[in-house]
């Protein structure tokens, strides 16, 4: 037998495992609690499109393909025991290329054996859309992430419902609960058309008692009065808007004092100022200095050079293409990092120098 360990050397031992395992459980909390948690840096870096399966998601069926509006298709996606979620909540769906795009829940959160979503197709798009509706099939399995929420519905004495097109997804829920609950809502839903325009037989059905939905179709009565819309609302009265960006800020820019603002985003605020200013990235580890125009994101400038960087989302939510800042002050336009997290490093794929410079990056 060996011989036994002196007791303070016992002792270290002892504790430097317990430490060991407390940092392990305390990282598996972390990715339980947020699937899209950062991936580092690669010492051999892989496409984004990468087919390997994550450890972070759950694979759910596909039972049920419909199409609620022109150019619209929904997904019923079943399994078992699924996470509880509540309006305005989103999927990250990681698509069979390897993309991970977000898309709001549209189910109901009582059914706890299903998540339902739905997706326009984008022409000219990047690529998400035309594969949901290419790719995705009846029968088929599908790995998701979530459900997270950035778009709560908040408690208030009145609520203003705006959604443009697609971006009554998340609304959709909202509707039904508000409705339910009998609280003090109304629903302003614009769109091209009626024909494109989802859900639209059931949304005007809640909002039949009491006039509370107004149906703005593009083609027939041109835009939605925001302004009118805003000024009704009562002090106090919480906003909730998810469309177009351009339908966003105009409601931020129309807001009255008083009422409070809420909105859904999928794609980072501010990825393309007017007032960008270019810059240059040092990478250090690969002895390479690249320029970044003011109208190109850090990703793409470097890709320009070392093609196979990770990335996935483009829009600051997956985390995929985090990288570790070494130098330079870094404008963070991303929806992920924690403050810790953006003092050492950054997604390229959204965030910038701030002021122009120069940033150095451990690559």
């Amino acid at each position: 037998m060996p011989p036994a360990l002196p007791l303070p050397r016992l002792r270290t031992v002892a504790v430097a495992a317990g430490a060991a395992l407390l940092a392990k459980r305390a990282l598996r909390r972390r990715i339980r609690k947020s699937p899209l948690w950062p991936l580092p840096a690669l010492e051999e870096p892989i496409s984004g499109r990468t087919q390997r399966r994550s450890t972070t998601g759950r694979r759910l069926l596909l039972t049920e393909r419909t199409s609620p509006a022109e150019g619209v298709v929904q997904l019923r996606l079943e399994g078992p025991d699924l996470p509880a979620w509540e309006p305005g909540a989103h999927l990250d769906l990681v698509l069979p290329s390897g993309l991970v795009r977000q898309y709001s829940l549209c189910g109901d959160p009582a059914d706890t054996g299903a998540y339902t979503v739905a997706a326009r197709l984008v022409e000219g798009g990047r690529g998400g859309s035309r594969e949901v509706h290419g790719a995705l099939h009846e029968g088929m399995e599908v790995e998701v992430r979530g459900p997270r929420n950035r778009f709560p519905l908040t408690d208030a004495p009145a609520h203003l419902l705006i959604a443009g097109g697609i971006g009554i997804t998340p609304v959709l829920p909202m509707v039904r609960r508000l409705a339910a609950e009998g609280a003090d809502w109304h629903l302003l839903y614009g769109g091209w058309s009626r024909a494109t325009m989802p859900f639209l037989e059931e949304i005007e059905k809640l909002g039949a008692d009491g006039g509370r939905v107004t149906v703005v179709p593009r083609d027939e009565a041109g835009h939605p009065d925001l302004a009118a819309a805003l000024a009704d609302t009562a002090e106090g009265t919480a906003v909730h808007c998810c469309g177009p960006r351009p339908l966003m800020d105009a409601v931020a820019a129309a807001l009255p004092p008083g009422r409070t603002l809420h909105l859904e985003r999928f794609s980072a605020a501010g990825t393309d100022p007017a007032d960008a200013e270019p810059f240059e990235v040092e990478l250090r580890r690969s002895g390479l200095t690249v320029p970044v125009a003011a109208d190109q994101s850090v990703l793409a400038a470097v890709r320009a050079e070392l093609p196979h960087v990770p990335y996935s989302c483009e829009q600051g939510f997956c985390g995929t293409c985090q990288q570790r800042v070494l130098a330079g002050e870094v404008e963070h336009r991303d929806e992920l990092l924690t403050d810790a997290e953006r003092a050492q490093a950054m997604l390229i794929c959204v965030s910038r120098c701030r002021g122009g410079g120069r940033l150095v990056l451990d690559l």
